[in-house]
């Protein structure tokens, strides 16, 4: 049984332990709400780009002149999984959820006996898969000192990923990241960027006519539309990151809470049993003299 010193060191470790999940509740709850804004403001642009090369894409599906990135190389055998988490921990589940969808991904690919390359964004994936998928690495992009996610890093990845995709690398390429649904829900996303997939294009009555033609302004736009699904992507995963780690810190707070209560209770018995003792020994001390 611990002794009195022993509970109460333990019962002041735990409170400063609760100190410093409720400081970091609160600062996740500020990044939360940035971090909310920006991927709720990109969220039109990026429906609207995909509105438009939905349109451009089926025009010119069926040509000879589709881009590359639009038709593929023609082969599914070599995939490449960018696979998106964070660079740091204490947020629960975020970032096992994305590297179990991954690793179910591509145990699947590799079951079917096509080659899976996997490009890690953050390095808590990377430390995840590295024990059974570690020999199918091909890069890693490490966005540990960027503070506030931006265009700039999403057009980094998305080059590194056409560029591998122009030197002949991979055939499929697909991103997985979580899509902030709210701070209690996040919802783990594969999406196929290469060859580009996009929705049926809406059923409409305009006619329109484009210069210099679909495969032109599709071959313009496709590196920008790759671009933009990255963006997306990482802001998605920057506000699903803020809501998981809200959701921990207050979830740990409130275990900090309920553990102090109970070496506190735990404490008062013992201290209470001591005195008792104390009194019965002196009592029968008494009594004997």
């Amino acid at each position: 049984m611990p002794s009195l010193k022993d509970l109460k060191n333990r019962i002041g470790s735990v409170k400063n332990t609760r100190k410093i999940t409720k400081a970091m509740q609160m600062v996740a709850a500020a990044k939360l709400r940035r971090a909310q804004d920006a991927a709720e403001a990109a969220r039109p642009y990026a429906e609207r780009m995909t509105s438009v090369m939905s349109g451009l894409s089926s025009a010119a599906s069926g040509s000879a002149e589709a881009p590359r990135l639009l038709a593929g190389t023609g082969s599914d055998k070599v995939h490449l999984l960018v696979v998106m988490t964070a660079e740091r921990g204490l947020c629960g589940g975020f970032n096992s959820t994305i590297v179990r969808l991954a690793r179910v991904h591509a145990n699947r690919l590799i079951a079917e006996g096509k080659t899976v390359k996997i490009l890690t964004v953050g390095k808590k994936g990377r430390e995840q898969l590295k024990r059974d998928l570690g020999s199918h690495f091909v890069g890693h992009v490490d966005f540990s000192e960027v503070k506030r996610m931006g265009y700039a890093q999403a057009q980094a990845v998305a080059r590194d990923i056409l560029s591998r995709f122009d030197e002949g690398e991979f055939d499929v390429a697909t991103l997985f990241f979580n899509r902030f649904q709210s701070v209690i829900s996040q919802i783990p996303t594969a999406q196929q960027v290469i060859p580009a997939k996009f929705d049926e294009a809406p059923q409409v009555s305009a006619l329109y006519d484009y210069e210099p033609s679909e495969e032109g302004i599709l071959a313009d736009l496709l590196p920008r539309a790759v671009a933009t699904q990255v963006f997306t992507a990482l802001l998605e995963n920057a506000a699903s990151e803020q809501g998981a780690r809200m959701s921990a810190m207050d979830n740990a707070t409130r275990n900090a809470g309920d553990m102090i209560n109970r070496l506190t209770i735990q404490y008062n018995r013992s201290r209470q049993a001591a005195i008792t003792k104390e009194l019965i020994e002196i009592i029968s001390g008494a009594e004997a003299l």
